[in-house]
């Protein structure tokens, strides 16, 4: 038997319900603050995420799905949407007739990572992205717009981390006031670390390893050496952020896994899941426009891990399922002809209705209604065409109506919709 491929999975009815839920709920909320969707491939050129995410990253070095194509030319199954983004607002020269730009996209993104709970080798994001906005307010509105979505779903047990990463200006400092520190931690770093912690050095702050989390607790904080800018950058973001009463913890070692990122930084965590505890995060990216070739353009954006939101929430699931309205339990073939006519016409009408094709005994049939916990059954043998009536079951109520065959379809459709 031919199974998925390990870290891959299915979504399957009963599933996909929620996932369709968390979707349109998204949606919802983007349009409300003037998002558009944009759709983007899957596979680009594996030189994007080399130079946006970086070269010294888990992502680029370890985990991107890369590979020659037929000519030579190597592409990689996007492992996040952020980098694609750019390169479309770049590629279809969308500043020029607007900078300012608010997208969303929702879809799979691929890194071959250890499987695990809450962490796939393909897994889905909802991703919303900011370009044309240097105000820190837009930074707090996106971390606002996290909130809404969270409290729309009922999901509370979650906590906002937020940080500031400096700029251009002010970060090459504590680099190396933060690379001073880590020389003296060497014996506590994990090999990826002692590797690259001479070239990025932020780097170590996001590793997850227990022995280098520790040797980082009383690392130097990055706001101790911002620029006046970014004070003032990041003062207004947690000062917008009171006013919309959004609770925030400034967590001095937050530094995301993505080497674009400048500024404000921000992740969503919730101790229900586990290890893989960041539900959401995002931050400003303010020149990686640039660093592509594109405008010099500031934005900002959040991906919010899809499958961990879903697992946080599948006790809702239950609720989502669609239940048929009627299923026609047919008894004969002529029955069973007329059934298929009923069928197709009350779908047609927007009414959900079911029917046994194999011609079973009614006790069956009822059964099968009863599992697919259909609203109605509506009941037509020989002994109902007789009468020129087929019998109309509530399966809540257990009370029974008789339909007169001749006008059936609109019997029904006013009872159902009523």
């Amino acid at each position: 038997m031919i199974q998925r491929i390990k870290g891959f999975k299915d979504i399957l009815p009963g599933e996909v319900e929620l996932w369709q839920y968390i979707e349109s709920t998204a949606k919802k909320i983007f349009d409300n603050f003037g998002f558009k969707e944009i759709r983007l491939p899957i596979l680009e050129r594996a030189e994007l995420f080399a130079k946006s995410i970086g070269e010294n990253t888990d992502i680029v070095e370890k985990e991107m799905y890369t590979f020659p194509d037929r000519k030579g030319n190597f592409v990689t199954m996007r492992p996040e949407a952020t980098a694609s983004v750019v390169r479309s607002y770049i590629q279809h020269k969308m500043s020029g007739k607007d900078p300012v730009r608010k997208f969303y996209t929702i879809g799979p993104m691929f890194r071959r990572e250890r499987p695990q709970k809450g962490r796939y080798r393909q897994f889905y994001q909802i991703n919303a992205e900011v370009f044309g906005i240097e105000s820190p307010m837009i930074d707090a509105q996106l971390i606002f717009i996290l909130t809404i979505l969270f409290n729309e779903l009922s999901v509370t047990d979650v906590k906002i981390h937020i940080n500031s990463l400096g700029c251009q200006k002010c970060r090459p400092q504590f680099k190396e006031i933060l690379l001073n520190f880590l020389r003296s931690k060497t014996e506590s770093l994990c090999s990826d670390c002692l590797r690259r912690y001479e070239k990025n050095p932020l780097r170590v702050l996001d590793c997850k390893v227990p022995s280098c989390k520790e040797a980082t607790l009383k690392a130097p904080s990055i706001i101790d050496s911002l620029c006046n800018d970014c004070k003032k950058h990041f003062k207004t973001v947690t000062r917008c952020l009171d006013k919309l009463q959004v609770e925030y913890e400034i967590n001095k070692n937050l530094v995301r896994g993505l080497d674009y990122y400048t500024r404000t930084t921000f992740e969503i965590q919730t101790a229900s899941l586990g290890a893989q505890n960041a539900i959401a995060g995002g931050g400003r990216y303010d020149s990686l426009t640039k660093s592509l070739n594109g405008p010099d353009m500031p934005a900002i954006g959040f991906a919010i891990g899809f499958d961990r939101l879903a697992e946080m929430i599948s006790a809702k699931a239950a609720e989502l399922l669609i239940n048929p309205d009627l299923f026609i339990a047919a008894l004969g073939e002529k029955s069973q002809a007329m059934a298929f006519e009923w069928i197709n016409s009350l779908c047609f009408r927007g009414i959900t209705t079911e029917m046994d094709f194999s011609d079973k005994s009614l006790k069956s049939q009822m059964k099968r209604a009863d599992k697919l916990g259909s609203k109605f059954v509506l009941i037509a043998g020989d002994k109902e065409r007789e009468k020129g009536a087929a019998i109309l079951r509530n399966m809540t109520t257990r009370e029974q109506l008789a339909i007169p065959l001749a006008n059936l379809i609109e019997e029904i459709e006013t009872i159902i919709k009523k």
